[in-house]
């Protein structure tokens, strides 16, 4: 799976999340900053990452949620890492 399909898959999820900035949608990038760019509240990371997990079909380990950053880059990173795992 490449890394644009990841994040066009998050931008989808982003979509139904009623806090976030719909118009800063239109230009994510892996250095887009969830909590700094999109003004997504910190506890809705978690819902993020939830929704990632049904999404495209990986279960991440509570560690690895604990430390994940707040960029998209970072759960990039971490569905390529799961899916590796497999």
């Amino acid at each position: 799976m490449e890394r644009q399909e990841i994040i066009d898959g998050l931008v989808e999820i982003l979509k139904t999340i009623r806090t976030i900035n719909q118009e800063k949608l239109n230009n994510v990038t892996e250095e887009t900053d969830f909590i700094a760019d999109l003004g997504t509240p910190s506890t809705e990371l978690i819902n993020i990452a939830a929704k990632a997990e049904q999404k495209f079909d990986v279960e991440f380990d509570d560690d690895d949620i604990d430390d994940l950053g707040s960029k998209v880059k970072d759960i990039v990173d971490l569905i390529i890492r799961t899916k590796e795992k497999g």
